[in-house]
């Protein structure tokens, strides 16, 4: 059967390989609507695996990553876009020997906890939690997921599985096609077994920023701040003049020109010191620069960090260097 919209995909193969879902798209009955839609990344990979074999000469253990748009039938309200209907979903699949996948299993769960870290996410607010045999998918002997702590509860945010060799078994059993892996050196065969760590694009955004959003009270006043590491911030300098004043303007979007070139920044001269401050914080710049009268003599420039405000007089010939070292 040809794809109704296309004609070009025979949807028979299509959802025999699992690359597309037949869903009814709509949260109404009345004005729900057949597709068909990729409900994950997975089976292009081992599609593809074949070819990838034969031209790259790859060597068993190797991966594949793929990115892409997805889609689920899952739409849930009040979560962001923590479950939505299309989302970017980010997969690896991991190719080794059966004997090896333990030691390649711990070694990815060692390497996924470590890039949360490296996000600067709250340890106290993730955790590994394995799935029971009854929420197992049927293809995986054993699944993990790195949980958050949302505002709506412990979900997951990342997916660790090891999916044997079902997917790669089943493709040569219904194509026909020989999938087996030669090793070079031993001239042994085999069908590579699978370890697939999974990372959702939007979900992870959202977890940064919920990891990062503060409210503080500072003199009286709320503060609404995003703590995100400065390596990941949107923007990482913000650059003001003290007053409205056309020299320090002047000095001002002259320094702002010259940062611009090296790293992403802003130039605010609309309203006092504070509402400016307090607008580079809502957005998570991590390092505000202001230009004051002082600083036309002796070319020193205030620095003020967005965690602690605290403020530091530094050199404008030393100021890029301050801040790259700041970023790392």
């Amino acid at each position: 059967m040809k794809c109704p919209r296309c004609g070009s995909v025979d949807l028979t193969d299509a959802k025999r390989f699992n690359l597309l879902f037949e869903t009814h798209i709509g949260i109404v009955e009345d004005s729900k609507s057949q597709a068909y839609l990729r409900g994950e990344l997975a089976q292009g990979i081992f599609m593809n695996y074949r070819q990838i074999v034969n031209t790259m000469r790859v060597r068993v253990p190797f991966g594949i990553a793929s990115q892409g748009v997805c889609f689920r039938n899952e739409i849930t309200l009040g979560q962001g876009v923590f479950r939505t209907l299309q989302f970017d979903l980010m997969e690896f699949e991991y190719f080794i020997r059966e004997r090896d996948w333990e030691k390649t299993y711990d070694g990815w769960k060692e390497t996924m906890w470590k890039m949360a870290m490296d996000l600067g996410l709250d340890k106290s607010k993730m955790r590994w939690r394995e799935h029971e045999s009854f929420e197992r998918s049927h293809y995986s002997k054993r699944t993990m997921d790195i949980e958050y702590d949302y505002p709506f509860g412990w979900k997951e945010m990342w997916g660790l599985a090891y999916r044997t060799d079902y997917d790669l078994s089943n493709h040569m059993k219904a194509s026909g096609v020989d999938l087996n892996y030669r090793d070079p050196k031993t001239g042994e065969k085999f069908i590579p077994h699978v370890i697939e760590p999974t990372f959702g694009l939007s979900r992870l955004l959202i977890t940064v920023v919920v990891d990062a959003y503060r409210e503080e009270e500072v003199n009286g006043k709320k503060r609404t701040v995003l703590k995100i590491k400065p390596a990941l911030a949107p923007v990482k300098v913000a650059v003001f003049p003290l007053q409205k004043d056309e020299k320090l303007k002047a000095r001002a979007y002259k320094l702002y020109q010259d940062l611009k070139s090296q790293m992403v920044c802003e130039f605010d001269d609309s309203g006092n010191i504070g509402q400016m401050y307090r607008r580079q914080d809502e957005i998570g710049t991590p390092y505000c620069v202001t230009i004051d009268y002082k600083t036309l003599e002796d070319e020193k420039v205030t620095v003020r960090d967005r965690d602690t405000m605290k403020q530091e007089r530094v050199s404008i010939g030393k100021l890029n260097d301050y801040v790259k070292e700041k970023l790392i």
